[in-house]
């Protein structure tokens, strides 16, 4: 599975950006999208994460009510809106794809990053 992100850029706090990462290649039965982001000196976190089949969606704390992750089944791409940013959003994010039965994350996108000026 190849994921490809983009969308990353510099905003004023306050602001908001759209992420995307299309992926190709292997597809399973059932899988699982998501978001992960990393700011320098800090371990990664996770953002949000979607179900590609059923649309069930999932958000860390920090970012409920700011950011909708979605899903274009026909382009095979999943969205990650990001509203009302902050300077701690800064990070480079990063888009993974799991089975739907694991917990592992196997494959991972390059990473777009998204910098929120004060």
């Amino acid at each position: 599975v190849q994921l490809q992100a983009s969308g990353g850029g510099l905003v004023q706090a306050g602001g908001s950006l759209r992420l995307s990462c299309a992926a190709s290649g292997r597809t399973f039965t059932s899988y699982v999208m998501g978001w992960f982001r990393q700011a320098p000196g800090k371990e990664r976190e996770f953002v949000a994460a979607i179900n590609w089949s059923g649309g069930s969606t999932y958000y860390a704390d920090s970012v409920k009510g700011r950011f909708t992750i979605s899903r274009d089944k026909a382009k095979n791409t999943v969205y990650l809106q990001m509203n009302s940013l902050k300077p701690e959003d800064t990070a480079v994010y990063h888009c993974a794809v799991r089975g739907g039965g694991s917990t592992t994350w196997l494959y991972w996108g390059q990473g777009t990053l998204v910098t929120v000026s004060s």
